[in-house]
């Protein structure tokens, strides 16, 4: 036992990964150079064809190099599927359905059009029909995995160029299994020396059915048992507090992986799987709690991605014929940009808008690797040929940071990202983000609701959630003492929060998360009585409303109209007394004390 695992030589790539993560990134974005670039750049620094290169002179150095490609690629393919995961959580059913013009035009279009001219172009180089179509079939599609994370960074995401840019990134993610059914096709057909006959054909569109049977069971099982399923889970975290946040995390990792499984053993990629059950989710009340929660594992997990991306990049075959590699790389990107231009203009994008759409999706992306290696296998694709044009695909890949900085040079400024993925039917922020949903919540929520003001709230027991949800109201499930959970709400545009549970310590914590993210913002909070208002004036509120003051004041009111005072001077003598206890609410804590609250419940909020 102690031999097996003593010297903790399986761990040591996962060790040198971490360590690029919290060494090398964090350099590049010192330097403000894309993350993303300083993955790829760890993984070639890392791989063996960099410092593993000369672990024979200097041994030491193989304990900082990555052994093992193959133990880091099943990693790689988890933060793919977890970004489609992410993604199918901001986009929705009802958002693919206001963007299938752009999926199914100007996505599918350029598939097709780019894998032509890609194809025509490899035949010119002397390939044959078959091999020239699975290279350019593999090399149409465009790097989700990388053009995404960049695109979001650079908060070009809103407006044209990012529903332009997601739509044909979806569309090259839809077409992928059928890209694989025609290399199976092609390989066939190269078998039987060109006769293909209906039988063989359809032998070949029946590896579909499969695909679609798991597509159709992921989303029976999805709408029919994840609702209850996070219920259940929220149910028992509200019962035992924070110590069951790990079930919510695992929850969602079950979802993501499970998902992606069954997808993988139907041939479709792993990442679709997730793209379905992040649909699915979507439409649920715990889609932003999902979100936060498993952000911190698609962004570790894509850095595994980028890494073996840089990994797999052959710098002897570049050493070998560098005109050679980067030539086709330039080429690759270069035909593709332009054609995508055109499509992109033909299908209503400006000018400015086209050529940054272009621009991040000219280079290969990762599903190129899938469709070659493929057709390796199948025996279609030259073996020295296909690998050649890998290695530009991979050079290819790294540019796209630095186009994506040409584009958005050439564009102009693009509005800053609130989502990842925005569309047409992206709905507005609320003009009111209401923070607790029982008796006092819904009452306010109905009064803005009949002076024709919009609003989305926010509540952490999943009871209350779901009835509120139940009678038509846009609630969500979380908690919102999490600045994530307030910026994921749309805090950055909202025009006010009203914080109405009944908590004091929960509302206290809500008031600073806000406070701190928009020292804008009106604030009005619901208080538990006049010492907890003025707490909450020294906390930064705008208005804080005591319950035991109000109930005097409505009191008196109905007393004195009972009593037959004019409506008008007794609403107007209630104001006036209003004001006056705020004006007392904010002056009763000594000045060089007012921040000591702040300070202590900062404290207390500290992770």
């Amino acid at each position: 036992m102690a031999g097996a695992h003593g010297g903790g030589g399986e761990y040591k790539d996962l060790v040198v990964f971490l360590a690029a993560a919290g060494v090398v990134v964090p350099l590049f974005s010192r330097w403000k150079i894309s993350p993303v670039l300083g993955f790829l750049a760890a993984g070639v620094l890392l791989g063996p064809d960099g410092l593993g290169r000369f672990s024979d002179v200097v041994p030491w150095l193989g304990l900082l190099t990555i052994s093992d490609a193959e133990q880091l690629a099943q990693l790689s393919e988890l933060g793919v599927a977890f970004l489609l995961f992410m993604i199918g959580l901001e986009l929705s059913w009802d958002r693919l359905r206001a963007m299938r013009r752009l999926v199914f035009g100007l996505g599918m279009s350029q598939i097709a059009l780019c894998a032509a001219v890609l194809a025509g172009g490899f035949m010119l180089m002397g390939q044959p029909l078959a091999s020239a179509a699975v290279l350019g079939l593999g090399l149409s599609l465009s790097s989700t995995a990388v053009v995404m994370p960049v695109m979001a960074e650079r908060n070009r995401m809103r407006g044209s160029v990012g529903r332009a840019t997601f739509a044909t990134l979806l569309a090259q993610d839809l077409a992928v299994a059928p890209i694989l059914v025609t290399v199976t096709v092609l390989a066939t057909l190269a078998m039987t020396g060109g006769d293909l006959d209906p039988s063989t054909i359809g032998r070949a569109l029946l590896t579909l059915a499969p695909a679609a049977a798991v597509i159709a069971l992921l989303v029976v099982v999805g709408r029919l048992g994840l609702r209850p399923l996070f219920r259940s889970v929220a149910k028992s975290r509200s019962k035992g507090g924070g110590g069951r946040q790990e079930l919510f995390v695992a929850l969602c990792l079950l979802i993501v992986v499970g998902a992606g499984v069954a997808a993988e053993a139907a041939g479709l990629s792993m990442s679709l799987g997730a793209l379905i059950a992040g649909l699915l989710l979507a439409e649920t009340e715990y889609r932003r709690e999902i979100e936060i929660n498993i952000e911190p594992f698609k962004g570790l997990l894509l850095g595994v991605f980028f890494v073996g991306v840089g990994i797999g990049l052959d710098l002897d075959a570049v050493a070998a014929n560098p005109v050679g590699v980067f030539g086709l790389a330039l080429a690759l990107t270069a035909v593709k940009a332009g054609l995508i231009f055109g499509l992109a203009r033909l299908w209503g994008l400006s000018w400015r808008a086209a050529v940054e759409t272009a621009l991040v999706l000219g280079p290969a992306g990762e599903f190129a690797f899938v469709i070659l290696n493929t057709g390796l296998v199948e025996g279609i694709a030259d073996p020295a040929f296909t690998q050649a044009v890998l290695v530009s695909a991979t050079i290819s890949m790294f540019s796209v940071p630095l186009m994506a900085m040409l584009g958005q040079k050439l564009a102009g400024k693009a509005p800053v990202a609130t989502a990842l993925i925005p569309t047409e039917a992206e709905p507005r922020a609320g003009d009111v983000l209401i923070v607790g949903f029982g008796r006092v919540g819904r009452l306010v929520a109905e009064m803005l609701a009949e002076h024709g003001q919009s609003f989305i709230a926010v509540d952490s027991d999943v009871s209350t959630v779901a009835a509120a949800r139940r009678d038509g109201f846009n609630v969500s499930y979380g908690d919102a003492a999490r600045p994530e959970m307030l910026k994921l709400c749309g805090i950055d545009e909202t025009r006010a929060v009203v914080v109405t549970m009944d908590a004091p310590g929960k509302v206290d914590e809500v008031v600073i998360a806000a406070r701190a993210l928009r020292a804008d913002l009106p604030v009005i909070a619901r208080a538990r009585d006049d010492r907890h208002a003025a707490r909450l004036y020294a906390l930064g509120v705008t208005d804080a409303v005591p319950e035991t003051t109000e109930a005097s004041l409505q009191l008196a009111e109905n007393t004195l109209v009972d009593l037959g005072i004019p409506m008008g001077l007794v609403l107007a003598s209630i104001h006036e007394r209003r004001d006056k206890f705020r004006a007392v609410f904010q002056e009763a804590i000594p000045a060089d004390r007012r921040d000591r609250p702040t300070r202590a419940l900062r404290a207390r909020l500290q992770p």
